[in-house]
């Protein structure tokens, strides 16, 4: 009886063995759907930042050109005004009149100092919201 017991235990392990190895396979390929999923997910909203981002580089290459094209503005302007600045200084040496001509800051060392002209309008296209990509909401 007891060679009939101890194979009736030996099955009954077995048996045990094939379902817990049954579920333990189950609960693997669970978990490996899960991440496949988590990871289809985290592709998408890497693929999304990936395409703000550039967006955003975009942007800011647009702004750095522009920037670039007022700095030389300013370097220009600012050689203008010096230039009709040493004009009146002639004419008032040759002229004799007194004429009240401002110190030219330099707006590259001291942008903060430049004199302002609050009596001056400043004009602007009404559709730059439209045609400039970075004020689009």
């Amino acid at each position: 009886m007891s060679l009939g017991s101890d194979s009736m235990k030996k099955r009954k392990r077995m048996e045990s063995n094939r379902e817990s190895a049954r579920r333990s396979r189950v609960r693997k390929q669970k978990r490996l759907e899960e991440l496949l999923n988590e990871s289809a997910l985290l592709k998408n909203e890497n693929d999304k930042i990936a395409a703000e981002i550039a967006l955003i580089e975009k942007q800011v290459s647009v702004q750095k050109s522009g920037n670039v094209i007022l700095q030389t503005q300013l370097i220009e302007l600012t050689d203008r005004l010096t230039s009709m600045s040493e004009v009146l200084r002639v004419v008032e040496e040759f002229s004799g009149m007194n004429m009240d001509i401002p110190e030219i800051p330099d707006p590259l060392l001291t942008p903060w100092k430049l004199p302002t002209c609050a009596s001056l309008e400043i004009l602007a296209s009404t559709n730059v919201a439209s045609s400039d990509p970075f004020f689009r909401f």
